[in-house]
């Protein structure tokens, strides 16, 4: 045989053997981390709704600061019903990210601080079964419950954790995971 005949059977073989190889496992999923650069946060009680909201057009990973708006002041001896929406406005239309929250509530978790004398209280609405099949009765904090007490000032901190530890005793010392956002809010409570 000449070698014009035996190099292109070479070559022939030589990709038949590596296309048929048993190595052709199925790439990771990869889950990339959600931008998110709207945060709302509706308080409402009986017909007075406050509206708290963050816009970070590069969503906190660039040098733009966020435009923090507080709607109103609370009022003290309150209860107020509270709910997160979390958006990626870089599209168009506006991404909910809530949705992907919600469909791994047990891998999401809100915290919720107060500093600077801040009388308010808060408690979880919701839970994983809210959102998941077969989820559990661990917190999710998109809805909530947010008591105040008397006349004050101070920074109301809303964090969300992506993989915290589940159940933890609801403060970000004990959660663990990595924050997806984290934003205060300057509150007047009279």
């Amino acid at each position: 045989m000449n070698t014009h005949k035996i190099l292109p059977m070479l070559a022939i073989a030589g990709i038949l053997f590596f296309s048929c190889s048993d190595d052709d496992d199925a790439p990771a999923v990869i889950n990339p981390e959600e931008l998110i650069t709207t945060i709302t946060v509706t308080l409402t009680s009986g017909n007075s709704t406050i509206t708290l909201k963050s816009f970070d057009e590069d969503g906190g990973d660039g040098p733009t600061a966020p435009v923090v708006t507080v709607s109103g002041n609370l009022t003290a001896n309150t209860t107020y019903s509270g709910e997160i929406l979390l958006q990626d406005e870089s599209v168009s239309p506006a991404e909910i990210v809530n949705e992907e929250v919600e469909g791994e509530a047990d891998e999401h978790q809100f915290f919720f601080e107060s500093a600077n004398n801040l009388n308010i209280t808060t408690s979880y609405s919701d839970t994983e079964a809210d959102y998941i099949a077969g989820g559990s009765t661990n917190p999710v904090g998109v809805k909530f419950e947010l008591v105040t007490t008397d006349v004050s000032t101070g920074a109301f901190t809303v964090t969300l954790r992506h993989t915290p530890k589940k159940p933890n005793d609801g403060t970000l010392s004990d959660a663990g995971g990595d924050t997806d956002i984290a934003q205060s809010f300057p509150i007047t409570i009279e």
